[in-house]
């Protein structure tokens, strides 16, 4: 059965039903009970169903003058076993992932930024962070909106306004309307363009958008509602949501936007986690070598600082002799020529 079909049985929506089969809602309730009796009707129908076979020909009929020899049963053919499919491997599932979403991001991405050379690097980069996180995001619910997560909060990263390459704009599309609409997305905050390309670009629902733009659900209603307001403003005829995503799909499909291959993205995700593995090494070495030179060359014990010099209060004057005042010098001249005409007992001898 087709997912119109469990739906139109169940008594939901066919993407209700995309939903419970990718594993992102769980049925409840009364839809829970007749998806349940649903899926146990199709297993009986399948078990009660016998197995066709091709009946073999009649064997022609003998000529009449031959003795009638009974037909020899021929032996059924055995059943075939089912032979699984070989697990593919972590290269090949990265790359069916590529292919399958790598075009679309570099569109989405192209519409977020306008550039066509940030939209691809920001798919590769992407990419290259899925592939080092392989584990992580091969058994993830949604490895695609893993990807895109990442790809649009690379995109609209404010550090790009301070690279050398985004001094240049671009050439902006070549069609009038395209320019127009190009410029009304680019003047939309940054957090209501996002909601309003994952709703109404790409197709996800109210939670959806919230959970992966890290939002409550009335806080992307709200941005979603601001940014038809300010694209209906500047282009009245786009006041349509079914109009605005037939235009948004026509601009991202306009430009011609190509991504690497998936073996190149794959090569320079390795490249780079190489880089980054070696540098973080020669940081550690370096901090350990500069640790050890530190407690090479440090006191062994603990020496107290020298505290500053205070003024002392009460201490009593110096009494060594100080320099001579001049009445000093007088005194000590006169006495010096005095000395040699005095007495003789006075007169100092020479040694």
């Amino acid at each position: 059965m087709t997912q119109a079909q469990v739906a139109a049985r169940v008594g939901v929506t066919r993407e209700t039903v995309r939903k419970w089969e990718n594993g992102r809602t769980t049925p409840l309730g009364r839809r829970r009970e007749a998806y349940a009796r649903l899926l146990a009707e199709l297993a009986r129908d399948a078990a009660d169903s016998p197995v066709r076979t091709k009946t073999p020909p009649a064997p022609e009929p003998a000529p009449a003058s031959a003795p009638e020899v009974p037909p020899a049963p021929s032996p059924a053919p055995a059943p075939e076993p089912d032979v699984p499919a070989p697990p593919l491997t972590p290269a090949q599932a990265f790359d069916a992932l590529y292919a399958f979403c790598a075009p679309a991001l570099v569109r989405q991405a192209f519409l977020l930024t306008g550039r066509r050379e940030l939209a691809r690097e920001s798919v590769e980069r992407a990419f290259q962070l899925a592939w080092q996180c392989w584990p992580e995001v091969a058994v993830d619910r949604d490895p695609a909106g893993w990807v895109r997560a990442t790809a649009y909060e690379y995109a609209l990263s404010p550090w790009h306004r301070f690279r050398p390459r985004h001094r240049h704009p671009e050439a902006p599309p070549a069609d009038a309307s395209d320019r127009a609409l190009m410029d009304v997305l680019l003047h939309l905050p940054p957090p209501h363009r996002r909601t309003l390309l994952l709703y109404d670009g790409v197709g996800l629902d109210l939670p959806e958008t919230a959970a992966e733009t890290e939002a409550s659900t009335p806080a992307a209603a709200n941005r979603l509602l601001r940014a038809r307001e300010a694209v209906a403003a500047r282009l009245p005829e786009l006041s349509d949501p079914a109009e605005l995503t037939r235009r948004l799909a026509e601009l991202a499909a306009a430009e011609r936007l190509r991504a690497a291959r998936p073996p190149v993205v794959r090569t320079s995700s390795e490249r780079r986690a190489r880089f980054w593995t070696r540098a973080a090494i020669a940081f550690t070495v370096a901090l350990i070598g500069t640790t050890a030179l530190t407690l090479r060359t440090a006191p062994r014990q603990y020496e107290p600082p020298v505290p500053s010099g205070e003024t002392v209060q009460g201490v009593p004057p110096r009494v060594a002799p100080g320099p001579l005042s001049e009445a000093e010098r007088e005194l000590r001249s006169k006495l010096r020529e005095e000395t040699v005409s005095g007495p003789q007992r006075l007169v100092p001898q020479g040694g």
